[in-house]
């Protein structure tokens, strides 16, 4: 005979509710001091800490686009977040320091041959990192689309307003690899 009791669901607060229990992590950081953005914790395989001068300019690409990076002795292609969407350069932030903080992004594409998955690493800086935020992906709402920049949309998977009034952007990191160069 078991001495626990269970609590209905009807009785529980809206955070305490079954949904909630199908959280994910998003890792949290900044595209610039004051725009903070979540990342889904499954599309990052790594954050780098990288000193200005490792990573090697690459002429005739896009101005978002900053050039390679050995990691772990391979060409890792690296990308100024902000600039990509919209915002202001890393280079011209004011708190721009003598390190870029990465985030190593990941996604899979099918290859033709079945059962095989192509990885697909990128680069991204950003102004900071933070920490990982705990996050039910069924309360990540679509913005208004006059609230959205032309530059953020195709990247944009929503954004969650926390019970506290925070509202962060949620980015889709598949959407960002995609944009690169063919």
């Amino acid at each position: 005979m078991s001495d626990s009791l269970a609590v209905p669901d009807s009785l529980l607060l809206p955070t305490e509710t079954a949904s909630s229990k199908a959280s994910q992590q998003f890792l949290r950081f900044h595209l610039m001091p004051n725009t903070t953005a979540l990342l889904p914790m499954e599309q990052l395989t790594e954050v780098l800490t990288i000193p200005n001068g490792q990573i090697v300019p690459i002429f005739h690409m896009p101005a978002w686009v900053m050039g390679v990076y050995n990691w772990r002795g391979e060409i890792l292609w690296m990308i100024d977040l902000g600039h990509l969407v919209g915002l202001t350069p890393w280079h011209r932030q004011a708190n721009s320091s003598s390190i870029y903080r990465a985030i190593v992004l990941q996604a899979h594409s099918n290859q033709s041959a079945p059962n095989k998955l192509k990885s697909q690493m990128l680069g991204v800086v950003v102004n900071r990192v933070e920490d990982i935020e705990l996050c039910n992906p069924d309360w990540i709402q679509s913005p208004p689309a006059s609230t959205v920049t032309p530059e953020l949309a195709p990247f944009l998977r929503g954004y969650w307003l926390k019970p506290n009034g925070e509202m962060l952007v949620v980015i889709d990191g598949q959407a960002i690899i995609g944009s690169m160069p063919k």
